[in-house]
């Protein structure tokens, strides 16, 4: 219910961009909100029903309200930002982002140190950044020291102090780090040169400093100062190496900013890449949290303005791959459909997916369940199954030519094999090669047994085969009366069809889905216990078949001798003591005779 003090404020709201803030009723801010026209904007909380329960709650806790009317609806996107950094509101939005970054400074003194800092200090130094990756920026001074030798000390290297002689060289001189402009072996000219081209590489200008360095470098060598030009041909190749593998860079000198975009239900992720004469100079990530409902070009928005202010950027053209919700002054927001533009986005996107995905995999790492969760209601709504399919079991039938029918089955539960639980089956009811009747057979007999044991049931049933194979599963279920109770699919081999019960069409299912990766481990991993089972009878049945030949070897007497040696091989090769010492010495003279018997109408 609206107080009178709200109503008070709706009937005197302008028509006009601005911000607004809902305080609760002890006086603080739990919402800020931003307008093109504040009257309509904040009486559309007040005058209609809303469907999210935690916009509801918003406005329910409402006691008061203020607003601040700008000139543009440009500035109402700096000032909202402004105001959530300092109120962080309950209800909006927050950049789960505390962190202080580094810059680099070139420090306004005689012989400028290039270093890492996060101290801004108002002195007359230039300072880059800030940078979002330590590694970067180490990377990036490792290149100046190389390449440009600039000094790493702390002294204080004026005109006077130098020609007193109050210095001398350290190791870096010696390690060809430093040039040793303490002992005025390098000119303050020279250095200066160098700390010019540094600037010029930190503002992105990389392609100048190269053609500057060629130019200089064809002179040289036009004057036959080889050695000059070649010290310059390596400090090229140095620029150059960083270039490839440092920078993202385009033949063209765009000047850009651009921003990709993921959503999950409880947050969005942005990715920035600030790009300077065609490199990419600044590559960052980040997180909002969602509280109410917030749409893409919102949060989008949000994040535009948020990375333009933290990182000073004034380009005048914004990559996205969709519109914001947000209007800036003498700003293009373009969405490419190619060329190098289109390039940068999909590196954009790629860095956006892949935070996004290492984020769950480190939740999943902490919490194994949520993984499980996940693919199960993926699979749930994939297969479209009335409930999340917790626990599923797998049927395969295993006989080679009619021989030695067995099969299968495995259990899966929370997306994962619980190998305790398989079953093998010898299928009894069945004379040759029948693989229908030899499902009907186990599903029945599967299924009967859990209900007369009063054991849990599957959420989902997976048959390994077309329809045929699923059509006698599902008789056997309708005559244990579980037909319907429980779902259940066939996969086929050929072209990993999902079939459903009295449906002739199958369904295709994303083959990178996790749904489908799932239901193709449960069929594989049933295959291979029932071939494992399979081949064990087969091979039990060779061997006592051929046992069977031996007069006076009883059926006792074959187990003993498969339970010790487990095949004929190790059985011929054994000697007269250990088979004696198992059966005594009239069978294993039997046994030794078979052997030689044997031996002699292979040799014939």
């Amino acid at each position: 219910m609206m107080n009178d003090e709200i109503k008070q404020t709706l009937a005197v709201l302008p028509h006009q961009p601005g911000c607004y803030q809902f305080l609760d009723e002890k006086g603080t801010v739990i919402y800020v909100g931003k307008a093109k026209d504040l009257k309509k904007r904040v009486s559309s909380y007040f005058n209609k029903q809303h469907d999210h329960p935690k916009t509801r709650i918003l406005v329910r806790n409402i006691r008061k309200i203020k607003y601040i009317v700008v000139n543009s609806e440009e500035d109402t996107f700096l000032l909202e930002n402004n105001l959530i950094k300092q109120l962080r509101p309950r209800y909006n939005v927050l950049l789960k982002d505390d962190k202080s970054y580094p810059s680099i400074v070139v420090k306004n003194e005689f012989f400028p140190r290039v270093y890492k800092t996060r101290n801004i200090v108002r002195d007359g130094s230039r300072y880059f950044g800030p940078y979002t990756s330590v590694q970067s920026v180490n990377t990036l001074l490792d290149i100046f020291r190389n390449v440009y030798k600039v000094r790493t000390c702390r002294l204080n290297l004026t005109p006077e102090n130098i020609a007193a002689g109050k210095f001398k060289v350290c190791l870096q001189y010696h390690i060809k780090k430093c040039k040793g402009p303490c002992e005025a072996l390098q000119s303050l000219e020279e250095y200066n040169r160098n700390i010019a081209e540094i600037t010029e590489i930190l503002k992105g200008n990389i392609s100048i400093i190269e053609k500057q360095i060629r130019e200089e470098m064809h002179l040289l060598a036009e004057e036959l100062r080889f050695e000059e030009a070649q010290e310059l041909k390596d400090k090229l190749l140095l620029i150059q190496n960083f270039r490839e593998k440092s920078q993202v860079v385009s033949n063209f000198g765009y000047n850009l900013d651009v921003f990709a975009f993921e959503e999950d239900e409880q947050a969005a992720y942005i990715n920035y890449l600030h790009v300077v004469n065609g490199a990419v100079n600044q590559a960052y990530t980040f997180e909002y949290r969602k509280k109410l409902e917030e749409r893409p070009e919102e949060l989008l928005g949000l994040g535009i303005v948020e990375m333009r202010q933290r990182f000073g950027s004034n380009s005048k053209e914004i990559i996205v791959p969709f519109l914001p919700d947000l209007k800036l002054t003498d700003v293009e927001f373009t969405i490419p459909q190619r060329g190098d533009k289109r390039t940068l986005l999909l590196l954009s996107e790629k860095n956006v997916k892949q935070f996004k995905l290492d984020k769950l995999k480190k939740a999943e790492m902490l919490n194994p369940d949520q993984r499980a969760t996940r693919i199960l209601k993926s699979a749930q709504k994939d297969l479209r199954l009335k409930e999340i399919p917790w626990h599923i079991e797998c049927f395969d039938n295993s006989n080679i030519q009619g021989s030695h029918p067995v099969a299968a089955c495995v259990v899966f539960k929370k997306a994962k094999p619980v190998k305790k639980e398989y079953r093998h089956f010898n299928v009894k009811s069945v004379t040759g090669p029948d693989d229908y009747a030899s499902m009907r057979e186990i599903v029945e007999r599967r299924y009967s047994r859990l209900l007369n044991e009063g054991a849990p049931l599957p959420q989902l049933i997976v048959i390994d085969g077309g329809k045929g194979q699923l059509h006698a599963a599902v008789e056997s279920l309708q005559k244990i009366g579980l037909y319907g109770m429980i779902a259940i699919i066939g996969i086929a081999k050929r072209l990993e069809e999902i079939y459903y019960p009295g449906d002739p069409v199958p369904m295709y299912i994303d083959k990178n889905s996790e749904t489908l990766k799932l239901i193709q481990q449960l069929r594989d991993e049933a295959h291979r216990f029932g071939i494992t089972f399979h081949r064990q009878k087969r091979s039990k049945a060779q061997i006592t078949s051929q046992l069977d030949e031996i007069k006076g070897i009883g059926k006792e007497t074959k187990r003993k001798l498969l339970t010790r040696f487990k095949s004929i091989k190790r059985i011929r090769e054994a000697t007269d003591e250990e088979i004696s010492e198992l059966i005594g010495r009239s069978k294993t003279a039997q046994i030794r005779k078979w052997i030689h018997d044997s031996n002699h109408k292979t040799e014939t």
